[in-house]
């Protein structure tokens, strides 16, 4: 039985949640060679060697220290910096997560080079073409030949743009699988004493996407709406560098909003875990509330990830102020809901996608 050679490429923070399962469970086979390529999108190296550490994940084998720029800039970068890298290692298959810019450039280079091509959390779609995450994975599944979906809606929106049945595998949810391995750690951390908090009494809240954060007056409103919020229980902040840079302009000094800097996963999903309600723009965030159990307001007019609504804990709230003001006073008022776990989203996701790998291999 041949060595499968792997080039595993990750980009932002939430990519890095996403390849840990994959990569500690390719330790354990030793069919799989596997080499991971950290682009450098949106994570400064301090902040991606702290979330290397909290996951267990061995230094990358290669570091493109690529960041900043446009979408589009940061697509052609990465393209030019992997081309050659990909001609040196002649993997096997080329192995991307998520839905960032060099998810969708790793994808590009790897078909123009005819090297097989998996996508994990294959198939998410929000139906908003405004949003760079939804153009690069549309591209990432069209020149994937493995499309590996975390829910059924993800399979009926490949069937529906054509993608043949026989390459697509549903194996459940890698985030998830982090969550689990970690949540006993998270639940050791001295977070909340740190900040000054108590669990179940505090409300969460990120915001990084361009629609929320490049214009200083949609942050600003933002920024007075958790204002308000603070009226009724504490409010925590990490501050995303591309979020902290608008708040610097606008000159935000809050009075009941607790600006924190960006956290390492643990900490971060302490502090997750004994909220009272979370406020996001993440995606990920959506299914790890799910399975935590905590009610969740997703600050768009879309989602992606339509499960964690049907099944989790998750509500649209839209983009008005307003509007998500009063979702989150309707949500304190309310007794939490138990969610119904998704299918598959039980831990066991890695195994599955390295099963089905070495089958069709």
């Amino acid at each position: 039985m041949r060595t499968l050679r792997m080039a595993c490429v990750v980009g932002a923070r939430p990519n890095f949640m996403k390849i840990a399962p994959l990569l500690a469970e390719m330790r354990r086979r030793p069919r799989f060679e596997a080499k991971l390529i950290h682009t450098g999108q949106h994570s400064s190296t301090e902040m991606a060697g702290a979330f290397f550490r909290d996951l267990g994940i061995d230094s990358p084998d290669l570091s493109l220290e690529i960041s900043g720029g446009s979408s589009n800039n940061q697509v052609a970068r990465v393209m030019q910096a992997l081309e050659p890298v990909f001609a040196d290692l002649k993997p096997d298959l080329v192995l991307v997560v998520g839905d960032v810019n060099a998810t969708a450039a790793a994808a590009l280079v790897a078909a123009k080079a005819n090297i097989r091509i998996g996508h994990v959390e294959a198939g998410l779609r929000s139906g908003d073409r405004t949003m760079p995450e939804e153009i690069n994975r549309i591209v990432t599944d069209a020149l994937s030949d493995y499309l590996f979906t975390t829910e059924a809606s993800a399979e009926a929106n490949l069937l529906r743009e054509g993608i043949p049945q026989n390459r697509i595998f549903f194996c459940g949810n890698v985030m998830i699988d982090t969550l689990m391995r970690f949540r006993d750690r998270a639940a050791e951390s001295p977070i909340l004493d740190q900040l000054g908090v108590v669990a179940g009494n505090y409300a969460a809240v990120t915001l990084h996407r361009p629609a929320n954060v490049d214009d200083p007056q949609k942050l600003g409103e933002f920024l007075g709406m958790l204002e308000c919020l603070g009226n009724h229980l504490p409010v925590l902040f990490p501050v995303h560098p591309r979020t902290q840079k608008v708040v610097e302009e606008l000159g935000f000094r809050p009075q009941r909003v607790r600006l924190i800097p960006p956290q390492g996963y643990i900490e971060f999903l302490r502090i997750l875990s004994c909220a009272r309600l979370v406020l996001t723009d993440s995606g990920g965030i959506q299914e790890e509330t799910t399975i935590l159990g905590i009610p969740c307001l997703t600050m768009r007019d879309n989602t992606e990830r339509p499960v964690t609504i049907t099944h989790g804990t998750n509500r649209l709230a839209g983009t008005n102020p307003p509007q998500i003001l009063k979702a989150a006073e309707e949500v304190l008022a309310a007794t939490p809901a138990a969610p119904k776990r998704p299918d598959l989203w039980d831990g066991c996701a890695a195994p599955r996608i390295l099963d089905t790998l070495e089958r069709v291999f």
